[in-house]
This record gives structure tokens, C-alpha cells and sequence, in this order.
């Protein structure tokens, strides 16, 4: 399953902007010392952003989305620990260095270490709720984008000059086609067509449901029956996979 990431900067940065908003909000309102309160947010911010990307980005794609749910339940029960560990180094910290050892000053929700704990893990399972909005989307898209091209390939076609006239040729028809020295041979369901095109001035005119796996053959990959590292079988027939297009061919192939 294709994991969505943002690589959007701006979205990055408006999403946290946002955050430090909610959390002025949460602590801030009954702060004392605003300046304060805004040092220690801005010093238990990187442990929410640590722990968002962490567990967005690294523990769900690798662990939970690859059913590995032991292994996903271990790191996160770390993650957790760790975190928590570090909220206490920042509680430590402001209590010291920014408020002087004046408890007075301090906002008694930030010395609530499970306060502090539910509030960091609802930002980072909303980051979680956003990245799976947009990977349904992306889903959608993707689902669409394919009804969208079958009904492309239903329809659409190339045209070719052969024995001097103009033969038209629909997509969903093609098998292969094979290049031979000054021609090419465009092999169909329906019959087998010469032509003096170039097969590079063919595979500009198909759709993404053909494939290049050789200098002298394009595929149709909706055709193809089995395949391997060095050819692919299309009705019966081995076509070899040329060593310059092996690598994309398996990516292609395998996705």
C-alpha cells in the first residue's frame, strides 16, 4: 500500500502554526507569565513534532500498515516512554531556568503530566487523521484515474499508414508491438498490421496501459500472462525484456 507524505513545506508549517495556536490557547489563558508559557510550548514542541513524524511516518507505514502489529505495539509503547520522558525534561527545565523555581507561576495544566500526555497524542493521531483523509483521496483519484483510462482504451486508438492507406486500430485490440529494422509490426486480436512508423513515434501515442520493454517491443500490459526478470508472455509468446529497460519494467510490472 502506497503511503502518502506531504512534501509540501507550507503545509508543514501552517499545520504546526496551527498547532502552537492550540496549545497558547490550552496553556495561556490561565498563565500568568505569557512569555513564559510561550518558551515552554516552544520548548515541548519538538517533542510533539519528534513524536508525530516518528509515529506518522515511520512506525504506521512500516509497522502497522505491513500488519506487523507485535512489532508496532513494541516500538510504540517505547515511543510513549520516551516521549513522556522527555516531557518531563522539559517541565523540568522551564520550572528551573524560565520560572526561576516559582511554582506560583507555573499553569497547573502543564505540571499535569497526563494532560500533557493525552494533549501531545491527540496532535499526533490528528496528523494521523489528516494523512489518511488524503491517502483515501489519493485512493479515489488513483481509482478514477483507471475507470478514466479503461474507458480511454474502450474507445481510443492509433492510426497507422499501411499498404498505403490509413488503418485505425483500437488500443483495447494491441497485444505487442514489434519493431523490425524499417517497420514495425503491430500485433492485434484482430489481425497483424506493417507499417513504416517509427515504434518510438508509436509509444508516444499510447496510454500509460502500454509498456516499453525493449527497443523493438511495446506491450500491452493488460495482455500479459506471466513474466520474470528477463521476458514477458503474451498470448504464448516469450517477449524478451531488453537490459537498459529491466529495472523500470519490474517497477512497473510489480506495483
Amino acid at each position: 500500500m502506497k503511503v502518502i507524505k506531504v512534501n509540501n513545506p507550507y503545509y508543514h508549517i501552517v499545520y504546526w502554526i496551527f498547532i502552537i495556536c492550540i496549545l497558547m490557547f490550552v496553556f495561556g489563558r490561565s498563565w500568568g507569565n505569557k512569555m513564559a508559557a510561550f518558551y515552554f510550548i516552544s520548548l515541548l514542541l519538538p517533542v510533539i513534532m519528534a513524536t508525530s513524524y516518528f509515529f506518522n511516518y515511520y512506525l504506521v507505514p512500516k509497522f502497522l500498515l505491513q500488519k506487523k502489529y507485535f512489532q508496532f505495539g513494541l516500538y510504540l509503547t517505547y515511543t510513549v516512554v520516551f516521549s513522556l520522558f522527555f516531557e518531563m525534561i522539559v517541565l523540568t527545565f522551564t520550572f528551573t531556568y524560565v520560572l526561576n523555581f516559582h511554582l506560583s507561576k507555573f499553569n497547573p495544566n502543564a505540571s499535569d503530566t497526563l494532560l500533557l500526555a493525552v494533549i501531545m497524542y491527540l496532535i499526533v493521531f490528528s496528523g494521523s487523521f489528516i494523512l489518511m483523509v488524503k491517502q483515501l483521496n489519493e485512493n479515489n483519484r488513483e481509482i478514477q484515474d483507471l475507470k478514466e483510462n479503461k474507458e480511454k482504451m474502450k474507445r481510443s486508438f492509433i492510426q497507422v499508414i499501411s499498404q498505403r492507406k490509413l488503418v485505425r486500430i483500437f488500443h483495447n485490440d494491441i497485444t505487442y508491438i514489434e519493431s523490425n529494422s524499417d517497420c514495425i509490426k503491430v500485433y492485434s486480436n484482430v489481425q497483424e498490421i506493417i507499417s513504416k512508423e517509427k515504434i518510438s513515434n508509436i509509444e508516444k501515442k499510447l496510454p500509460d496501459t502500454f509498456l516499453r520493454i525493449h527497443r523493438s517491443f511495446i506491450v500491452n500490459k493488460d495482455k500479459i500472462s506471466r513474466f520474470d526478470y528477463n521476458t514477458v508472455e503474451i498470448n504464448g509468446i516469450e517477449l524478451n525484456i531488453g537490459r537498459t529497460y529491466k529495472k523500470g519494467v519490474m517497477d512497473e510490472l510489480k506495483s
